[in-house]
């Protein structure tokens, strides 16, 4: 069988499962191939199919994400490595990076701060966007550090970033021009599909019945860290933003939405 037929038939196979058939399985074949999908189409369609594709589909038909089956994701102009135990990165929270962008204009933050940093992608983003910022990252995970470590050892920014283990902001004593933070604030595991409530880390995702605890842990810390002319980006679910406002505001913080190229409200931007 050759790769284009493999193709066309896992992505018949992924249809009962995933809103994207066709890019899943060209995924998996590129992976299984060695090669980027981008040369797998344009160079190997008519090879044979490699032995080991199949295995790869069969993972992703039990509902497993893509990026835990290939190891890497992409987010905002870098490629991040991912596994199991830490929150994949999504196209959505790149609007927190982009809020970033339209607050400095032709500046750029020189300190910032990652919470709940797991694999890195706010804050590598943010330091790839600006060259010479620095950062600090923080999780909870010492799983999700290492994979953060990792990335940043990957794509050469270990010099510009400090990344450790922590709860939140506990112990952090100063400002920062840019507070970046993507907290849990799923409600329920019925909200979920499969391939997340299943194997994405559960301490990543859920926040209590209502799904506000750790807005709540973070509204009070949020005024210490955010520097004079800096700004925050905080990461909500779609129908959270008058809850997660009337928290920050209880501490003295008044914030804007801003929704993400669905039209989702999707973040919280906090200034000083």
């Amino acid at each position: 069988m050759t790769v284009r037929q493999a193709l066309n038939e896992a992505t018949r196979a992924i249809e009962a499962i995933g809103p994207t058939p066709r890019l899943d399985a060209e995924l998996l074949m590129a992976h299984a191939l060695g090669l980027s999908r981008e040369a797998m189409l344009l160079g190997h369609m008519d090879a044979p199919a490699p032995a080991g594709f199949d295995a790869l589909l069969a993972r992703r038909l039990g509902h497993e994400p893509i990026a835990y089956i290939i190891g890497h994701r992409a987010f905002w102009t870098i490629d991040l490595a991912v596994a199991p135990g830490v929150l994949i990165p999504r196209p959505d929270s790149e609007t927190l990076i982009e809020a970033a962008i339209d607050h400095f204009g032709e500046g750029a933050p020189g300190d910032i701060l990652d919470l709940g940093v797991g694999s890195g992608a706010l804050l590598l983003a943010a330091l790839s966007e600006w060259p010479m910022a620095r950062g600090l990252g923080i999780d909870a995970s010492p799983g999700a550090v290492a994979i953060a470590q990792d990335n940043a050892d990957r794509l050469d920014l270990a010099d510009r970033v400090e990344i450790r283990i922590g709860d939140w902001a506990e112990g952090v004593d100063r400002m920062f021009d840019l507070v970046l933070c993507n907290p849990p604030y799923v409600e329920s595991i019925a909200t979920l599909a499969r391939e997340v409530a299943d194997h994405e880390p559960a301490s990543a995702l859920y926040a209590g019945p209502d799904g506000l605890d750790d807005y709540r842990r973070l509204a009070p810390m949020l005024p210490r860290l955010i520097a004079p002319g800096g700004m925050a980006a905080i990461e909500i679910g779609a129908d959270q933003a008058a809850a997660v406002l009337a928290l920050f505001a209880d501490e003295g913080l008044a914030g804007t939405v801003r929704q993400d190229l669905g039209g989702r409200d999707r973040c919280i931007v906090l200034t000083r």
